[in-house]
């Protein structure tokens, strides 16, 4: 196959999708080098006592912890960069991934990100709340015990108010949401990767990164605190599926929620972007991503 310029699907981004870049010869390669902490500081003994936040119990199967991020970047008492950051300790069990736990424990993961998405949407100066998670050290991964972050701003990050900008004028123009329609699109295309009543999942026609995948609520939901029970379990089910293909690639992986939770037009989803490959000088310098991944291979990759 010969290489192709995609734009995405509304927004003024660009990618060249090169399936034949994939054979190229390499002389380097890249290894994350595990030095595990003893204690873990994410391991029961290695919690520090006062940073925990709240505790969420949910039986001998499930335990997760929340706390203050011990070395934030934005802090309240700081008027010239407020916000707040937490961290997710996802399990109890040191070794294990995300991957690795059960859809009923994804779920109860789901739950915390609801709950600590309303407490601290509550701060009237915070404007915006990534929840996000970096897998392996290609993601930005520091510790192996696994765990998810949050990060909270007084600032819309440029890039998301751009987004909305863009997405506001498409549904001045067109009528419509541009995120229902391109759910629409996807689920009948080869790059579908699984769907029920609740939730769509898939490679996006521009995909930046090798294997990228989305899943969206069918519903128009502006962030993750309006989800219902059988949404929470869909989001656990695409997810569970996605990530466990995942780990089978061995690659690091980031994902985060795609929200903002002042605007009820926005259609919330979650991002996987995998980091097998590495930016140079074309991404960095033109803006224009190359990607040697073809979508709908990797959707076939994940639906098999």
């Amino acid at each position: 196959m010969k290489s192709e310029i995609r734009k995405d699907y509304f927004l003024n981004k660009y990618v060249i999708i090169t399936p034949q870049r994939a054979k190229r010869p390499r002389d380097l390669k890249e290894e994350s080098i595990l030095e595990p902490k003893v204690p873990c500081p994410f391991c029961e003994e290695g919690v520090e006592k006062e940073l925990l936040i709240k505790t969420y119990n949910g039986g001998k199967n499930f335990l997760a912890k929340v706390l203050r991020n011990k070395f934030p970047v934005v802090i309240e008492d700081n008027s010239e960069a407020y916000g707040k950051q937490e961290v997710i300790i996802e399990t109890p069990k040191h070794g294990l991934e995300f991957a690795d736990l059960s859809i009923s424990q994804i779920k109860r993961i789901v739950e915390v990100y609801i709950d600590r998405t309303k407490v601290i949407g509550n701060d009237k100066k915070i404007e915006y709340i990534l929840v996000f998670k970096n897998d392996g050290g290609k993601a930005g991964a520091s510790i192996f015990h696994a765990h998810s972050q949050i990060f909270a701003s007084q600032v819309l990050p440029p890039d998301v108010l751009s987004e909305l900008q863009q997405m506001h004028n498409y549904q001045t123009e067109k009528g419509a949401c541009p995120y229902c329609e391109i759910i629409k699109k996807e689920e009948k295309s080869p790059r579908k990767i699984f769907s029920n009543k609740e939730v769509v999942a898939f490679c996006p026609y521009a995909s930046a990164f090798h294997y990228e995948a989305w899943i969206f609520p069918r519903r128009h939901l502006d962030n993750i605190t309006s989800l219902n029970k059988k949404e929470i379990t869909g989001f656990a089910e695409a997810l569970k599926k996605i990530l466990v293909k995942l780990n089978s690639l061995d690659i690091s992986y980031n994902f985060f929620l795609h929200q903002v939770i002042k605007d009820t037009d926005q259609h919330f989803y979650l991002k996987i972007q995998p980091r097998d490959s590495i930016w140079g000088g074309v991404e960095l310098g033109s803006g224009m991503v190359v990607n040697s991944v073809l979508p709908e291979k990797a959707a076939k990759f994940y639906r098999e």
